[in-house]
């Protein structure tokens, strides 16, 4: 139930201490991810990054927040503006200095569309807004409860109802071709929600990414600053770079930040799951 929204690295032990100062944590979708692990299969590309996407309409005139802001509240998209991420280029920036050879989609190229047609990259980070529609009592009991989350891309504010709409659900999401990617990273806020049903985990991106064919995947549960991110994504992908697996790599950023005054609360370091 709920608990597949808690990051069990922020609970305390009888020491008062967090549990992510003694233990690694791996969280799976159902029992049948242990089956899918025993079948490798290599990636088809390198790298791909996709960051900082042109919404559209008032992105010009619209007051950059720094913060990517939670819209998990929102019951329609028709009326959900996703503002500018301009951090988000710093992001991908801070990137393509470790590893210089990934392909990079910004702005008007940061489209829907590109990311269909990619075939299992090694590393997919997607640095943009994720959603999450709460459920109203006007939807049909049959609405598949992977069409109420997603990610924002290219145009998404326009609205146009073309095959690419800039709105990328979920459900899309699970048809991607990622059988062979290693790593998704989704740095957007909130990507780790969905409809919780009960032995069945939670119905939104992090089943999507899972059913599409990705190894593992690192998303977030709330939203933490652009800065914050930035720090976390720009160590995480140096600490894989040095070698270390995908798990400890982001252990190890956490505990990195719990040592700083500024960044021991849960909020800043607990964000992130894999």
């Amino acid at each position: 139930g709920q608990l597949s929204l808690i990051p069990f690295e922020a609970l305390i032990d009888e020491k008062n201490q967090f549990l992510i100062e003694n233990y690694s944590f791996t969280y799976l979708t159902s029992g049948r991810d242990l089956l899918r692990m025993q079948t490798k299969r290599e990636s088809q590309n390198k790298p791909l990054v996709i960051a900082n996407p042109l919404f559209g309409t008032s992105e010009t005139i619209a007051s950059v927040s720094n913060k990517r802001q939670s819209i998990t509240a929102t019951r329609n998209l028709s009326d959900t503006f996703f503002a500018p991420l301009g951090g988000t280029l710093q992001e991908a920036r801070a990137i393509k200095t470790i590893f210089p050879n990934a392909d990079f989609l910004t702005e008007a190229n940061a489209t829907e569309t590109a990311l269909k047609n990619t075939n299992a990259p090694q590393i997919l980070h997607l640095a943009t807004h994720g959603f999450f529609l709460e459920f109203q009592n006007t939807a049909p009991k049959t609405e598949n409860p992977l069409l109420r989350s997603g990610l924002a891309f290219a145009g998404a504010n326009l609205r146009k109802g073309e095959k690419d709409d800039g709105i990328l659900t979920a459900l899309e999401a699970s048809a991607l071709n990622l059988w062979g990617t290693k790593l998704v990273v989704l740095s957007a806020c909130d990507t780790g929600l969905g409809e919780v049903r009960n032995g069945e985990g939670v119905y939104g991106l992090r089943r999507s990414f899972v059913l599409a064919g990705s190894e593992s995947l690192v998303m977030s549960l709330w939203s933490i600053s652009d800065y914050v991110t930035r720090e976390m994504m720009t160590n995480y992908y140096k600490n894989l770079k040095s070698g270390l697996g995908r798990g400890v790599s982001l252990r190890q950023v956490q505990l990195e930040m719990l040592k700083k005054p500024n960044r021991q609360h849960p909020f800043y370091w607990a964000s992130f799951i894999q």
